[in-house]
């Protein structure tokens, strides 16, 4: 009955398998088995060379990519309610080691080429402002809204003539992903992006997430700056062998199809109260603080999103029972 946090859902059967059939002597750190297969899996998934990382964090994630792409004398531009503002605690400044969030308007949480190009040329090209360096995006976004290739891409090539190097926040690019249809390669590298943090943890992981280098030639850095921010782990083949467990077979998207259907099924049970279309797996509705106390009241555990609002998210592991009962719930308020 929880629908609060696809970070609470379970792990995966066979990601615990991968970690135990990894609980035994290997090389420490990174040099195991495991982690060194990372590259070529993900090479393969994105059908170009790639460096691959695992970290614990999605913040860890996309603050380390951040700090690799943008100096700490610029600024990277972001949605103000991009994760990197609104929910890492001033960790992108911490590991940047100064860099300034822009912050930029636009609906449901996506940025626009024409938006991110005004706010460019509005600063002053001197000295005495902040020069952006990095552009960042959500896919998909943080009110479930799916950039597509062609909207990536389009941001990509202005990332280009602007000079900026091009990070994706993937917390849940697997839902992005299972919402089009389109393939890995064409939403990031063929689109631009230089660097994804991609999300496993909200989808059948247990505590590993990826970082993913299109431009090869930042691995060594982030080698270093891995271990300076005490990421290295030194089991670190536990966090491999969960996410390969999940690469095996497509595992990731399958989870990812999963809790994008039980979005729709409650996303029908309310299409006038939804505040914005359901295209990954996050419902938005509008509802009275007494619908939202009697939604509680039946049971239900989901989050409160300003005024009049809510926030629903479903899991690869929600029983569709649950959702059913939920979706009857919403259509008797």
């Amino acid at each position: 009955m929880r629908f609060f946090s696809d970070n609470a859902a379970a792990a995966h059967p066979k990601v615990i398998e991968a970690i135990v059939e990894s609980n035994r002597m290997d090389t420490a750190y990174d040099g195991d088995a495991w982690s060194a297969r990372l590259d070529g899996a993900f090479s393969d998934l994105f059908e170009t060379e790639v460096r691959a990382f695992w970290v614990t964090t999605g913040t860890a994630a996309n603050c380390l990519a951040l700090a690799a792409l943008c100096p700490p004398y610029r600024s990277i531009l972001c949605h103000s309610d991009a994760h990197i503002e609104v929910d890492e605690a001033g960790a992108p400044g911490f590991f940047t080691g100064g860099a300034k969030l822009m912050l930029l308007d636009g609906a449901g949480a996506k940025l626009a080429p024409d938006e991110v190009g005004a706010a460019c040329d509005r600063i002053r090209p001197d000295v005495h402002q902040v020069q952006p360096g990095a552009l960042s995006i959500t896919n998909a976004t943080e009110y479930g809204l799916v950039y597509t290739a062609a909207e990536v891409a389009a941001l990509g090539r202005l990332a280009k003539e602007r000079g900026l190097a091009f990070h994706m926040d993937g917390a849940r690019f697997a839902n992005a992903l299972a919402s089009t249809g389109e393939s890995p390669a064409d939403v990031t590298w063929r689109a631009g992006v230089d660097a994804l943090s991609f999300g496993f943890i909200k989808n059948g992981g247990l505590n590993a997430e990826a970082l993913i280098l299109f431009r090869t030639e930042l691995a060594d850095e982030i080698a270093v700056r891995r271990k300076r921010a005490g990421h290295l782990l030194s089991k670190g083949r536990m966090m491999a062998a969960q996410i390969l467990a999940l690469l095996d077979d497509g595992l990731w998207l399958e989870n990812a199809r999963a809790s994008n259907a039980a979005a729709r099924i409650l996303a029908e049970a309310a299409p006038g109260r939804l505040s914005y279309p359901v295209e990954a797996n996050e419902i938005f509705l509008k509802v009275t603080g007494l619908e939202a106390a009697a939604l509680r009241a039946a049971g239900y555990d989901f989050y409160d999103w300003g005024p009049g609002e809510i926030r629903l998210v479903t899991s690869w592991d929600q029983p569709g029972e649950a959702v059913e009962q939920l979706a009857a719930a919403i259509r008797a308020l």
